[in-house]
């Protein structure tokens, strides 16, 4: 059968994607780059940035898919080889290995006159192509770090991305400065507190580490119990005021004092961090203002000799086969109907272009039953106007809350999947109704 979708990736979004498009009975071939599924929790494989000591930073119950639950014998916080075991689980349970075409990199998405979309795509046994009637992008956007400026001065030290760290190894008998306040800089430092001679964590501002379990539970279960009851500034206070109550406020531990309250940026957990940093092992610094030869001088005017820096300084969103005229700006700052539909370009569609502040696994679940449902016709989107307005209007609420730090990207986890579940059921409504825009076909 010829496909009609073609789905870009075959990590969780990926695989989501094609579940719920196999659900809906939609021909689909899927293109991954890599030889294996999983994406980055495939440890060993290129592109993936998973290290050795990597665990989830969400409980088990509140990462898995819905209709594939991990197994209940399994930690709270399983380790990158069960994940990426589950995710294998998932693709052989649901036989979405047959339209996976792996070692095939997309290089180019473009729309046709005829309401088409033509993908072509390299692999080792030559370049390809197939013309689908809707494109998904679920392709990830951890893949190409982002290095900032570099600071005045010569450095004669190594200098890696987190994306290159594998092996605490790498950090043995080495004076390590990691520079980076998210969860891979905090998994990194702890790792180095364990094997280096000296480990320096760099942060450029405060934020808050909230540990794994709260009041004998996985904290992100507190968290979402309180969604599910209260307004976000109101969850953020009951939140911050229990966290400061069990754990302490964060310059108690050496760090800086957050400019942001909690929930207005992405998690950082660590329950090894804190402790860690009462031991003495790591040593909080402020930013960096300059190398000199071995030595690094930070912003307060103190310097310390270096081996290794490891720049955990995140990922730039990098979509290099869709050109400007569909991504405007660019991947990070475009407006899409609940962050899954292209204002313009009927038939392309993203799942997990979007940052969230709890785990990837089930938003990305609840975006690709979203997308399959409007290509069978059973879910009808509103008139442009009004998707529009919605965009707008979650920008504004994104701003008010995250900043500039990637608003049109951000998402509520909890809310997030409410506000799915509401619209997938209006959606209905219209598509029965005959209102609202219904699926591109040929």
């Amino acid at each position: 059968m010829t496909p009609t979708v073609a789905v870009i990736g075959a990590g969780p979004a990926g695989l989501a994607t094609c579940k719920a498009l196999a659900d809906q009975r939609i021909p689909t071939v899927c293109f991954e780059a890599t030889d294996t599924i999983g994406g980055l929790w495939a440890y060993g494989s290129p592109g993936s940035a998973a290290y050795r000591t990597l665990h989830l930073n969400t409980s088990r119950r509140r990462t898995e898919f819905a209709d594939h639950p991990m197994p209940a014998h399994w930690p709270d916080y399983p380790d990158h080889t069960r994940v990426v075991q589950y995710l294998r689980d998932y693709a052989d349970r649901f036989g979405l290995t047959g339209v996976i075409r792996p070692g095939h990199t997309v290089t180019s998405v473009t729309a046709g006159d005829d309401g088409t979309w033509t993908v072509r795509a390299d692999s080792a046994g030559g370049p390809s192509e197939v013309v689908v009637d809707a494109v998904v992008v679920a392709n990830g956007h951890n893949r190409v770090p982002h290095l900032p400026d570099p600071p005045p001065g010569e450095a004669t030290f190594r200098q890696i991305h987190s994306h290159a760290y594998r092996d605490p190894d790498q950090l043995r008998d080495a004076r390590v400065l990691v520079v980076g306040g998210g969860n891979s800089a905090m998994d990194i430092a702890v790792d180095a507190s364990h094997v280096a001679r000296r480990t320096l964590l760099s942060l450029r501002r405060g934020v808050w580490v909230v540990p794994k379990y709260l009041l004998g539970r996985p904290s992100d279960t507190l968290n979402g119990a309180l969604a599910r009851r209260l307004p976000w500034r109101l969850r953020q206070r009951v939140s911050q005021a229990m966290l400061t109550a069990t754990v302490g406020d964060p310059t108690r531990y050496g760090l800086p004092a957050p400019a942001h309250g909690l929930l207005q940026d992405h998690p950082t957990l660590s329950d090894a961090l804190l402790s860690r940093l009462t031991h003495g092992e790591i040593a909080v610094r402020p930013g960096i203002a300059g190398f000199d030869g071995d030595r690094v001088t930070f912003t307060d005017g103190t310097t310390d000799p270096v081996d290794l820096l490891v720049w955990c300084t995140g990922y730039r969103v990098d979509i290099p086969f869709l050109g400007p005229g569909l991504l405007g700006d660019g991947a990070h700052t475009l407006a899409l109907y609940r962050h899954v539909f292209h204002l313009d370009a009927p038939g392309l569609t993203f799942v997990g272009l979007m940052q969230s502040t709890g785990a990837a696994l089930p938003v990305v679940e609840a975006q690709a039953r979203l997308v399959a449902a409007h290509l069978a016709g059973r879910y009808a989107l509103p008139d442009p106007q009004r998707q529009r307005a919605g965009c707008a209007a979650e920008l504004r609420a994104a701003t008010s809350r995250w900043g500039q730090r990637r608003p049109a990207m951000r998402v509520d986890f909890d809310v997030y999947l409410a506000q799915l579940a509401r619209e997938l059921t209006e959606g209905a409504r219209r598509a029965a109704h005959g209102r609202g825009v219904a699926a591109v076909s040929r």
